[in-house]
This record gives C-alpha cells, sequence and structure tokens, in this order.
C-alpha cells in the first residue's frame, strides 16, 4: 500500500509539474495577445512595433518571438483571441444559427459597447487589411464570406421561402457593414450612438425588405 502511495503521489506531482508550465506558458500568451490587441489598436498594425507589445506585456521582445514567432503571426493569433473572445460565454462556445442569429447580433451589439479596446481593434485591423498585403486580409474576407452566409441563412428563416439567394446575402451585407459602420461611429462618440437600437432597426428593416416582393 504504502509503494503505491508514493507511486500515486509521484505521478500527481509529475502531473503538476507538466501542468504548471502550461499554465503559465497560456497565461503569457493571453498577456501578450492582450498587450498585442492594444497596441494594433492605437498605432494599427504596421505602425505597432513588437518592441512596444513587449513593453506592455513586461518581457522581452525576444519572448514575444519566442510564443509567436513572427508579427504575422501574432496577428492572427490575435484575430483568433478576438474570435474566443465573442463566443467564450455562449453555448458551446459557437454562435447560434438560423433565426436566432439576428437576436445574437443585438447581443452583441450590446457587449460590444463594454469593451471598447476589442472593438477599436477590429475596426482599425479590418480598415488596415484592404491595403495591398496586408496579413489579415485572408482573414477578415473569410470572416465576411462567412457572416453573410451566416446571416443570410437567419434572413432565409424570416421570410418568404420565393426570396431569391442574392437578396438574402445583400440584405447580410447591409446588417454586417451597418455593424461595422456603427462601431465606428460609438468609437468616436460613445454617447451618441446606441448600437443595439440601431442594430435591430437595421435588421427590422431588411426583414420588411424581403417581404417586400421585388
Amino acid at each position: 500500500m504504502a509503494a503505491a502511495s508514493r507511486t500515486i503521489r509521484a505521478k500527481r506531482a509529475a502531473a503538476d509539474r507538466v501542468a504548471k508550465p502550461q499554465a503559465r506558458t497560456a497565461a503569457t500568451r493571453d498577456r501578450i495577445l492582450n498587450a498585442a490587441m492594444a497596441v494594433f489598436a492605437t498605432r494599427g498594425f504596421n505602425n505597432g512595433s513588437l518592441i512596444e507589445i513587449a513593453e506592455k506585456a513586461g518581457m522581452t521582445h525576444a519572448g514575444v518571438l519566442h510564443h509567436f514567432g513572427t508579427k504575422d503571426q501574432l496577428l492572427v493569433a490575435v484575430l483568433d483571441h478576438r474570435d474566443r473572445a465573442d463566443v467564450m460565454n455562449l453555448e458551446g462556445q459557437h454562435p447560434p444559427v438560423g433565426r436566432e442569429l439576428l437576436s445574437h447580433l443585438v447581443a452583441t451589439a450590446q457587449a460590444n459597447m463594454a469593451r471598447a479596446g476589442i472593438v477599436q481593434a477590429y475596426a482599425v485591423l479590418s480598415a488596415e487589411s484592404v491595403t495591398e498585403g496586408h496579413p489579415a486580409q485572408d482573414y477578415f474576407r473569410e470572416r465576411f464570406i462567412g457572416l453573410r452566409g451566416m446571416v443570410a441563412e437567419a434572413f432565409r428563416e424570416a421570410t418568404p421561402a420565393d426570396v431569391d439567394e442574392a437578396r438574402l446575402w445583400q440584405a447580410a451585407a447591409a446588417v454586417i457593414a451597418a455593424m461595422d459602420g456603427l462601431q465606428v461611429q460609438w468609437l468616436l462618440e460613445q454617447d451618441a450612438v446606441q448600437m443595439p437600437e440601431a442594430v435591430a432597426a437595421v435588421i427590422a428593416a431588411m426583414v420588411l425588405w424581403l417581404n417586400q416582393p421585388a
């Protein structure tokens, strides 16, 4: 029995030695990602430096490179980090589909009013991504394609069956554009813009439009 107990304790100690470095690594990576998001939000990707990110994270430039390799790879990780934050509190950690997505978009606008830093980083990086050779261009292109498809499917459930598919996709594009544009207006004048109400109004207008004859 004593030998068995020693074996169990040894295994637990070994597991702890593995788990603690992993936990520290995850915490360090999160610290870098949050620092990078703050720097990219205020300076953009091209003007934000790894040295500034490292200083903000309380570590060395080499330490940042150790965890993420390159500035481009860090940017991709920042965008993934933002996406995870979006769904962290949702069941299954993914957005709802179908008609429920329309309500989720309004809830997302409400949540964004409490996280200006994330909203600012998204606004800056999405605008920058249209420039030639930007490392986030593929990310945002694929993101918008996916979002348009999801929102179009949500509208499909809220409109007559004979609505043309192209109209559904244009309505989806309008809602996404409204949400992104509202974020910019809100960042510039937060007291003047109520994003949830505005997003709900745009969604209602698109449902009305889709229910009218073409």
